[in-house]
């Protein structure tokens, strides 16, 4: 099974798988949350997804509030700070717990993955973000200080849509 086929919800609650979410393209999944330091970064995510969108590719928020509540709105909440604040266009995901017992099995394959520093495990906080390819093998993962625009993000987009 590939994880493109698990189910998750869309932020307004419909199922979906993630395949579904991500349209079958490269995706750049993101665990956010609306009340973190990093909270810009969906900004520049925004900038991400709208350059490469029109090559196959998009970025997917999943909500996270394990981090300190820094996640605590409801989905319309979210949905609306998300438009309203960073005219955020990019597929969003119901609110998820990414690690402990509550894990959403999306992420159980995910953080197998070594991050830039070769380190896998939990997800270290908001913001950590995993390139996966079409085909749902997971590409590179960041650590949630890499901002979108890093060119080494960049540069694995790039690689990955160039497959």
């Amino acid at each position: 099974m590939s994880i493109l086929d698990l189910p998750i919800a869309r932020l307004d609650g419909s199922p979906a798988t993630l395949g579904e979410v991500t349209g079958g393209a490269p995706a750049l999944l993101v665990n956010v949350a609306s009340k973190c330091g990093l909270t810009p970064q969906y900004a520049g995510l925004e900038r991400l997804h709208e350059t490469y969108a029109g090559r196959g590719f998009t970025v997917v928020g999943l909500p996270c509030n394990q981090f300190m509540g820094q996640e605590p709105g409801s989905a319309d909440e979210i949905a609306e700070f998300c438009s309203a604040t960073y005219g955020v266009t990019f597929p969003m995901t119901e609110k998820i717990e990414v690690n402990g017992d509550g894990r959403h099995p999306v992420y159980a394959g995910l953080v197998e993955t070594p991050n830039e520093k070769g380190e896998a495990g939990d997800v270290t906080w908001n913001f950590e973000k995993f390139l996966i390819s079409a085909d749902g093998d997971v590409v590179a993962r960041f650590s949630p200080g890499v901002e979108p625009g890093d060119p080494a993000l960049v540069s694995a987009v790039e690689g990955v849509l160039d497959r």
